[in-house]
């Protein structure tokens, strides 16, 4: 049932009602409340910019018609003298100063004018000039109202501080913050970074399915949904791994992509159900390859952001600078053991009692599946992870923790992988990819033996007839383009650097 007008006009503060009659009072000048479009002919950054080293006398050199410009923008401020007005517009990074002037405007232009609220869009033309103080300033020969904001700013354009406003209504914290535009300013700048990148090094950019038939390609909880015409269950994805790599079957031996992945699982500082990765792979290539070409891949999105300067992350300065540290998964875990008090050295690494202890003794809970591989890869990110300051290569993995992973020829029970951490923070995962057909059929088979109750994994046989056709030596990589963001704009959280994050329903919505 809707409401009826009185009802919703008791709702209504006191700002908005005031708002709305002087929306209605514009209308009755004749002047349409929601116009379609202004002919601008400056940004108000383009303005500015245009005639910033000018002085007053050097403006005044120029013909009006010549110095006259068409801007608009979001009235932030509002000085008001009665038969004059000095407005500040705001559009993104620019912002202008406008003169009113009741000897100047039309009747109607400087009637409208005194209904204007702060969060108000106008469009105004005139010259441009300098004020008494020096301020550039344009002389408005005409304004055109754009649009009303019923509801006024953010505390009076200081800026939200609640954070979690900030993420709910984030165009409000773009309004009041300029720290959060920076933010995604610089995230975007990094994103076309890496695509940069990846083009200069011949690399195609693909898209892939969002919507899957097999929830494959990693080790997460996938979301579910059903296609009501195919009568079949559909996954969002939680990788693009295994279409990328039929890519590489399929003739295409340098592919990447940047998009989302979805993975339904728990929420916190560095995780989001919905985050953005780019994924690349290429042929007759390995490991060590991977490291080399993701080393250059950061080095080149931490440039396009910090110029140069070191990032900053919490307390921490983190130089993106060749070469990057390499440490094998045993010894820094072991490291960290005995500075735990807990010595296991060589074997005790690789076997399930001395590492259950190790959990118990330093009350870490267990993994739910007691493998070695999966005990040592617990006490790492239990106790090591969060150590890696600087841009560190992690390398060793288990066979039991990465059943894509090309097995390592010198090491049983070892594959050759790598993970890139920064800052405490795991920002990218690669390794020789597996492309034996019935090995990976083989660890497909293990891991669905494995999986526990309720899993939705399963085996992905489509993948495998791919692999039967033939995968040449190929290498891959995934990069957390979030994490990375995080780290080259100093992010404590990984909602700071996603627009529109996830976030559990406020009560009695």
């Amino acid at each position: 049932m809707s409401e009826n007008p009185s009802e919703r006009d008791r709702a209504m503060n006191r700002d908005e009602r005031d708002r709305r009659r002087k929306l209605a009072e514009i209308e009755s000048l004749g002047v349409r409340a929601w116009p379609s479009r202004f002919a601008a002919s400056h940004t108000l950054e383009q303005a500015g910019g245009t005639y910033r080293d000018l002085d007053g006398d050097g403006l005044e050199a120029i013909p009006e018609a010549e110095r006259t410009v068409a801007v608009a923008g979001r009235i932030v401020a509002i000085r008001s003298f009665g038969k004059a007005a000095f407005l500040r517009l705001s559009e993104g990074p620019g912002t202008l100063q406008v003169h009113v002037r009741r000897d100047v405007l039309t009747e109607r232009d400087f009637a409208v004018s005194k209904q204007l609220d702060l969060g108000d869009w106008v469009g105004v033309s005139g010259p441009m000039f300098r004020t008494r103080t020096g301020e550039l300033t344009v002389r408005a020969d005409a304004l055109t109202f754009l649009a009303k904001a019923l509801l006024p700013l953010p505390e009076k354009w200081h800026g939200l501080t609640d954070r979690d406003t900030r993420y709910r209504q984030r165009y409000l914290d773009l309004l009041g913050n300029p720290r959060t535009r920076e933010v995604f300013r610089r995230r975007a700048a990094m994103v076309s970074a890496m695509r940069r990148f990846m083009d200069g090094e011949g690399f195609l950019e693909v898209e892939t399915p969002m919507l899957q038939p097999l929830a494959t390609g990693a080790a997460a909880r996938p979301f579910q949904t059903r296609h009501r015409a195919l009568g079949i269950d559909l996954y969002l994805r939680v990788a693009p791994e295994l279409y990328l790599k039929r890519l590489v079957v399929g003739g295409f031996p340098r592919v990447y992509e940047i998009n989302r992945n979805f993975r339904n699982e728990g929420l916190s500082t560095r995780h989001n159900p919905e985050f953005t990765m780019l994924e690349f792979y290429r042929a007759f290539s390995d490991c060590a390859d991977m490291m080399e070409l993701t080393e250059r891949l950061v080095i080149a999105a931490a440039g396009a952001v910090r110029s140069g300067e070191p990032a900053v992350f919490g307390e921490e300065e983190i130089r993106f600078e060749k070469p990057f540290a390499r440490v094998s998964l045993l010894e820094i875990t072991g490291s960290a053991l005995r500075e735990h008090g807990v010595p296991l050295e060589g074997g005790d690494l690789r076997s399930v009692p001395p590492l259950v202890d190790a959990h118990r003794r330093l009350d870490l809970p267990l993994p739910p599946e007691e493998s070695a591989g999966k005990l040592l890869l617990s006490l790492f990110e239990a106790l090591a992870e969060r150590r890696l300051v600087q841009p560190t290569f992690v390398t060793g993995y288990p066979v039991e923790v990465s059943p894509l992973s090309k097995a390592s020829p010198d090491e049983p029970g070892i594959t050759e992988r790598f993970e890139l951490f920064a800052g405490g923070l795991e920002i990218a995962n690669g390794f020789s990819e597996l492309n034996d057909p019935d090995e990976q059929a083989a660890r497909f088979g293990e891991q669905m033996a494995k999986r526990q109750a309720g899993d939705e994994h399963a085996m992905d046989w489509d993948y495998i007839e791919a692999l039967r056709h033939g995968l040449p030596p190929t290498g891959g990589c995934g990069v957390g383009v979030d994490r990375v963001a995080m780290l080259l704009t100093n992010s404590p959280a990984i909602r700071d650097v996603i627009l529109f994050p996830h976030l559990r329903p406020r009560e009695g919505r």
